[in-house]
């Protein structure tokens, strides 16, 4: 064949092309709107689909700031294909929950839950989300009593041959360390435990093609198909064949809620890959967020020894309040009122989301309607989204002081909880927004801070930790809008069990 030859395209190349042929014209023809009298003012950036997304990527919390210096707390920009109204202003954020019947949270939810997990049909039944919204109940009270007694005993399982064996340092990188831990941990307590002689290989490879398939998670949220996405459909199946009916009978003591979902899922569904699909959207869930927090709250924490004093005096103090001592293997036991009355360690947690938490709370806007605020009215537009962008109020210098400090001690006040802050001398209903806002709070919020504050408590009780990568880390925003951030690169470091 000559240099200039051209090889036709087989049909399935070609159904490929004339794909992301249409898609960029459908994609050009949205970038194309213009504002309309009463809306939000709109900024569409010079790329088309994309609009602002290199711009909010490149410095998230400082474009915002930028465009709420320009344009004031509420307007309109073009962002991956999704025009997005966003409310900076917290004193507006009940706006959202006032007007719910115009903005959906289960529409945006459908989208998202059939593009990224493969669950389809399903989601429309609404008999079957509103009992599969009940069992989130499990995740607290009595059942969440159940969670933490089982995350303890794993936890004992997987340290207590750390702590017999050596105080020899190890040394590890902490995104992956993290990552190695509280997906097993979360896993187990969970979905119960897989038998000893598979365990290791299925932890480990349900781990890597896990996070491989959150590497795409941005992509899998807009419109690109995800067969454009490279290998994440087949990552995307295989990690629902892995929570399918067939495999997790074979795993023990799963939790409650795990075992309340089965039933339901059983109870509705005929197809075990969409049973599977359910689990593996729960599983996501579960860890994707917890890990880059727990991060955070390791690198905090350990670069500055007054917060490891601080804790290790108030954890110190709960043991010998409650007859514990610090033995040579894992012997303390905690219950959740006793987590929850550490002042320190909760302040540290919460200071770590309001610095790394990007969380979004979106809506669908289901029909063309006037969104009435204290600053006037504003038209919105049937399938557009509106947002709260809780960054820009964690930023906020007149809510917290040198808001770009890690202070330890931030939520903490006359030896309390300090739950009272204010913006512009009213007091702030919403001052810290980690978890997301009304009907998209995050039904396991409340494992994963249990599950963080055991983690730093073995830590700061049976472990020297030192950082060996001293240079400071950015933020990597690629999960923009979606959770915690993670790091920009993973962070050297080295522990050993105390003598």
């Amino acid at each position: 064949m000559g240099y200039f030859s051209v090889e036709p395209l087989s049909l399935p190349g070609l159904a490929v092309a004339v794909a992301v042929a249409l898609l960029l014209f459908a994609l050009c023809l949205r970038s194309r709107r213009i504002r309309r009298p009463g809306e939000p003012p709109l900024i569409k950036g010079w790329l088309p689909y994309f609009g602002v997304a290199l711009n909010l990527q490149k410095d998230p919390l400082g474009y915002m700031k930028f465009l709420q210096k320009q344009h004031g707390d509420i307007f309109t920009v073009l962002l991956g294909g999704n025009y997005i109204t966003f409310i900076l202003d917290p004193f507006q954020y009940p706006l959202v929950m006032k007007n719910h019947k115009q903005l959906s949270f289960d529409i945006f939810s459908r989208k998202l839950s059939e593009k990224a997990f493969s669950i389809k049909t399903s989601m429309r039944n609404e008999d079957l989300a509103h009992d599969l919204h009940v069992a989130y109940q499990l995740l607290q009270g009595r059942s969440l009593d159940i969670l933490l007694e089982n995350m303890l005993q794993d936890l004992k399982q997987m340290f207590e041959p750390k702590l017999l064996k050596t105080t020899n340092w190890n040394t590890a990188q902490m995104l992956t360390f993290c990552r190695s831990i509280i997906f097993e941990v979360t896993f187990t307590a969970i979905y119960g435990k897989i038998p000893a002689e598979d365990k290791e290989k299925i932890i480990s490879e349900m781990k890597d093609d896990l996070f491989k398939y959150d590497d795409k998670f941005t992509y899998l949220i807009s419109d690109i198909p995800i067969e454009l996405l490279g290998n994440v459909k087949a990552l995307q199946k295989k990690l629902i064949n892995y929570l399918t009916s067939e495999n997790l009978a074979k795993t023990q003591e799963k939790s409650e809620i795990v075992q309340r979902r089965q039933e339901i899922l059983e109870q509705y569904l005929v197809q075990d890959l969409e049973i599977g699909a359910h689990h593996f959207g729960f599983l996501w869930a579960s860890v994707t967020n917890t890990i880059p927090a727990m991060f955070w709250a390791m690198y905090y924490l350990f670069r500055h020894p007054e917060a490891v004093e601080a804790l290790r005096d108030e954890i110190d103090s709960l043991l010998q309040s409650t007859g514990q001592k610090k033995g040579s293997g894992f012997s303390i036991h905690l219950t959740r009122e006793q987590l929850d009355s550490l002042v320190c360690l909760d302040s540290i947690i919460l200071e770590v989301l309001r610095l790394h938490s990007y969380s979004s709370s979106i809506r669908f806007v289901q029909e063309d309607f006037t969104l009435s605020s204290e600053n006037g009215n504003y038209c919105l537009r049937k399938g557009d989204l509106i947002a709260l962008f809780p960054p820009v109020l964690h930023g906020d210098p007149e809510i917290f002081e040198a808001p770009e400090e890690f202070r330890f001690d931030r939520f903490i006040e006359d030896g309390k909880k300090k739950t009272t802050f204010f913006k512009g001398g009213k007091k702030l209903k919403f001052f810290i927004m980690p978890f997301g806002f009304g009907t998209s709070k995050c039904p396991g919020r409340y494992l994963a801070v249990i599950e963080i504050k055991l983690l730093l408590i073995v830590f700061v009780t049976y472990f020297d930790l030192e950082i060996i990568d001293k240079k400071p880390i950015g933020l990597d925003h690629s999960r923009l809008m979606i959770g915690v951030q993670h790091p920009e690169s993973d962070v050297l470091f080295r522990y050993r069990a105390k003598s």
